[in-house]
């Protein structure tokens, strides 16, 4: 049985639904990807995934699977696109922005969490002209 296979073909597997899929990438996967995924999907309910761009020590390694499983990639650092670039070339994925956050903080920071879901309303949502709510003490208040 070929399992990259079995992989690739769950892409589109039609119980994932219609909502985005976003793939969010920092450095090893377990501490400001988890978070930007989960904030993604409570705020949002995009269907997400977090995984590390340093094949060395990530929990779950980016792979092409992913890359094409992926409606957008969120990278928490430029190295990290770097990294996943130099891996699978400059062109992996069309759709894919940079939120330039710094590797400090713990696990659902409730300072992390503003900052992420601020630059991605400030990078992402207003380049792809997306419906933005307003973030006010760390809770979210739609406009």
């Amino acid at each position: 049985m070929n399992m990259n296979m079995n992989r690739l073909s769950n892409t589109k597997n039609q119980f994932q639904g219609d909502t985005k899929k976003v793939l969010c990438i920092c450095s090893a996967g377990i501490l400001r990807s988890p978070t930007l995924a989960h904030l993604l999907f409570k705020k949002f309910g995009y269907n997400t995934r977090a995984v590390g761009s340093t094949k060395e020590y990530a929990l779950i390694p980016v792979d092409e699977v992913l890359l094409f499983w992926a409606d957008e990639v969120i990278y928490i650092e430029n190295s990290n696109k770097l990294e996943v670039e130099l891996q699978f070339g400059s062109d992996c994925h069309e759709n894919s922005f940079v939120l330039d956050i710094p590797d400090i903080y713990g696990y659902m920071d409730k300072e992390l969490q503003n900052i992420l879901l601020n630059k991605y309303k400030e990078i992402v949502l207003s380049e792809n002209n997306e419906p933005i709510g307003v973030i006010v003490k760390e809770k979210i208040i739609d406009e």
